[in-house]
């Protein structure tokens, strides 16, 4: 088991394995003058497959795969199937934007991976271009039901909440999710990246959701839980669901996280709200290094992980999320 200085038990890494993306969320990049890196600055399939496995060793038990968008990483499948067989390792998920899954559901579920979740911020096919810059709605939404055919359970819906843009849909994607035995999860917008200038019109505290959710339904707070994610969930009882609320800005769950992040380049992150400035890469590729070596880097940067996300009150910049796996 890994602790922090903090007391806090580590087990949980979301690793990026890209930061691009087929998408341009107005919250999450910019269209322009986003730096496309060279190939060679990613981590292998091999690499992390290592350095999962050293972190297995340690006491990670899952891994979520992130980007940037996944599914733009050719062979993610393949990669799947690698981690699925690492000793001790006990579950593969992943965040995908869904317009890329519905022809690799399939293979993925194939190759092990059990549980998924999908970003999707409105049911609005004009809404979501607008969100995306050019997405197309329809692609997603057959992802979704192609991922629910290939048997992946608990399918869960990401939705980040912004004020004057998609927040009187709340309702309707609760309804959409309950009716497709899905599970949405409310997130607040974060000030990181682009997001930070759209916070002072468009942030909206998840309280005011759930006040709002309120008057149409009837709400049980529940212990109930879905995966190891720091969402709060919420009994619908008209609608037999249940709904989750992330609320990293006006309710920061610090004092138990229990993650660390890996960027696709290799950069350790122990919070998303910092951007990495420690690449394992280098490491990894130095054929001096012994497991054992990497495992106590890994130690040293687990255990002196942040107590707190200062950033969130205005401190310091923070990256493009993007860069850093959400």
């Amino acid at each position: 088991m890994i602790t922090d200085l903090f007391g806090r038990k580590i087990d949980y890494l979301r690793l990026s394995v890209t930061d691009l993306c087929n998408i341009r969320c107005h919250y999450c990049m910019p269209v322009f003058g986003v730096i496309k890196r060279d190939r060679s600055n990613f981590l292998t399939f091999e690499e992390i497959v290592r350095v999962i496995t050293i972190l297995t060793k340690l006491g990670i038990k899952r891994v979520r795969l992130t980007g940037g968008e996944p599914l733009v990483r050719k062979g993610l499948p393949h990669l799947v199937e690698g981690l699925s067989r690492i000793e001790g390792l006990e579950e593969v998920l992943l965040t995908t934007n869904g317009i890329l899954l519905k022809p690799m559901a399939r293979d993925l579920r194939n190759a092990g991976l059990k549980k998924i979740n999908i970003h999707l911020d409105t049911l609005s096919p004009e809404r979501f271009r607008q969100i995306t810059r050019w997405g197309n709605l329809e692609n997603v939404l057959e992802g979704i039901f192609e991922a629910r055919r290939a048997a992946f359970d608990p399918i869960k819906l990401n939705m980040v909440v912004q004020k004057g843009i998609n927040d009187d849909e709340v309702e309707s994607l609760l309804r959409f999710s309950a009716e497709n035995g899905l599970i949405l999860r409310l997130i607040e917008l974060m000030p990181i990246g682009p997001a930070r200038a759209m916070i002072p019109i468009h942030y909206l505290p998840l309280e005011e959701v759930r006040r709002r959710l309120a008057e149409r339904f009837t709400l049980s707070p529940t212990d109930r839980t879905v995966g190891s994610g720091p969402a709060i969930y919420h009994e619908v009882k008209e609608l037999k669901t249940v709904v989750g609320f992330i609320s990293p800005v006006s309710q920061p769950f610090c004092q138990g996280c229990n993650r660390i992040r890996l960027a696709a380049d290799g950069r350790f992150q122990d919070c998303l709200a910092y951007e990495g400035q420690f690449s394992l890469r280098e490491s990894l590729r130095d054929p001096s290094r012994s497991d054992d070596q990497i495992a106590d880097l890994l130690l040293k940067m687990i255990r002196g992980k942040r107590e707190w996300h200062d950033s969130f009150t205005g401190q310091r910049g923070t990256p493009c999320m993007a860069g850093i796996g959400g």
